[in-house]
């Protein structure tokens, strides 16, 4: 076979994955929605926060400060609310952490989500790592944790070990970005994660994702959720 048969056998599965995937859950109700811009004001936050209301995401994500006006906003909802612990960098203190999730808990997250720390993957400390993802399971008090990695800031070992970390520390979702760094998600990035772990573990695809045409693709790869930072232009394509 040559190549350009093979790459269209394989957009056309792709193709046929995306419309099956899509058809068992709506593409909206993959959505994150992630409020990255840290100076956003109070009332561009609502504008936005009614935006994902009207479409209908599965989850807003905010920093600890936006926790309680997100959940106000969006009481009585389908739209969960998820906090960013450590956010961007996920080099803070464990304890820091944990308070942080402490926080987020007391004014009303619906699910936790936090950066691990990529140096300590490269050291090689997954105990430190493991200790700590656990520990915020504990302070989420059984709502749903994410651990965010830098798919762009590390080697295949040291993803390896982070997706370990995350199906030992038995939490529910793993992310491949913060959407801080300039490197994409791609559907392989996707796939490969899924291949190491398995069908279990959730995956949320974030970085790179503008129509939903991209969303789909992440899905069809692998991905329970799709992280995206505007909703602007899939709001456009749907109308």
């Amino acid at each position: 076979m040559s190549a350009s048969a093979a790459h269209s056998r394989l957009d056309t599965e792709r193709e046929a994955r995306f419309a099956e995937a899509v058809t068992e859950i709506s593409l909206n109700r993959r959505i994150e929605w992630i409020a990255l811009r840290p100076d956003a004001t109070r009332a561009e936050l609502v504008v936005q926060l009614q935006e994902a209301l009207n479409f209908e995401c599965q989850v807003v994500c905010v920093t600890g400060s936006r926790v309680e006006l997100a959940v106000t906003h969006l009481e009585d909802s389908p739209v969960k609310v998820a906090a960013l612990i450590g956010f961007p960098f996920g080099t803070s203190d464990p304890d820091v952490k944990r308070f942080e999730v402490e926080v987020a808990v007391d004014a009303g997250a619906h699910e936790i989500q936090c950066v691990l720390n990529a140096g300590w993957l490269k050291d090689g400390s997954e105990q430190a790592a493991l200790r700590e993802l656990r520990d915020i399971r504990e302070a989420a008090e059984e709502r749903p944790v994410t651990a965010i990695i830098e798919y762009g800031l590390l080697g295949p070992d040291e993803l390896r070990r982070a997706v370990q970390i995350a199906c030992e520390a038995e939490i529910q979702f793993l992310a491949t970005a913060t959407g801080c760094a300039a490197r994409p998600t791609t559907p392989e990035d996707v796939s490969e994660l899924r291949e190491w772990a398995g069908p279990e573990l959730g995956l949320t695809a974030v970085g790179g994702i503008y129509t939903p045409e991209a969303a789909g693709a992440l899905v069809a790869a692998g991905a329970n959720r799709v992280g995206v930072f505007a909703l602007g232009p899939l709001l456009r394509a749907a109308e």
